[in-house]
């Protein structure tokens, strides 16, 4: 982020504690589409990511006076999403299909296959609620196993364990959904 762009969120987050409704439409147009993307990758339904966007956004507008800083803004925000997904899968035992009902593919598709990608999408989705926000915010959001512990509240041996259970899951998922076929 630019200089003046930083300057501008600083501003805005200050502008939150005083309710400031232009301080609040700026901070909602720079996170919306990390909160969508959080929650939609986590879903896959978009309706459902968007409604867990707006209840993210209207739980900061009732408590914005608690936002210290800008990265604070953007921790506690992905924290708050990370909570509502795990929250709203417990309430509604979210049941994802079983991968067993559908066709294997013969050979390996490249890296860049839309296929591959969509398969690892739906491994990933059967993933328990906990094991697969890890995963997305490690890989997806590329954080650190330490803020991923903090974000979660968590012991970090918790989530070495569930990253590495949840990687040999998956590995062991495409292994038999892709065969043995090597490129």
């Amino acid at each position: 982020m630019s200089d003046g762009a930083d300057r501008q969120l600083h501003d805005a987050v200050t502008g939150l504690a005083h309710g400031d409704a232009a301080a609040f439409e700026l901070v909602v147009r720079r996170f919306q589409s990390m909160v969508f993307s959080l929650a939609y990758h986590f879903s896959h339904d978009r309706a459902l990511a968007e409604d867990m966007a707006q209840e993210v956004f209207l739980h900061l507008h009732r408590n914005a006076a608690s936002i210290k800083s800008p990265s604070h803004l953007e921790y506690w925000l992905r924290r708050v999403t990370v909570h509502r997904c795990i929250d709203h899968a417990r309430r509604n035992r979210i049941a994802f299909a079983s991968l067993n009902s559908e066709k294997e593919p013969i050979a390996r598709p490249p890296e860049s296959d839309p296929l591959l990608s969509r398969k690892l999408r739906q491994i990933v989705a059967t993933l328990p609620a906990r094991r697969r926000m890890v995963v997305l915010l490690r890989f997806q959001e590329e954080l650190e196993l330490h803020e991923i512990a903090e974000m979660m509240g968590m012991p970090i041996n918790t989530v070495k364990s569930y990253l590495q259970r949840s990687l040999e899951f998956l590995r062991a998922k495409l292994d038999r959904c892709l065969g043995d076929v090597r490129v």
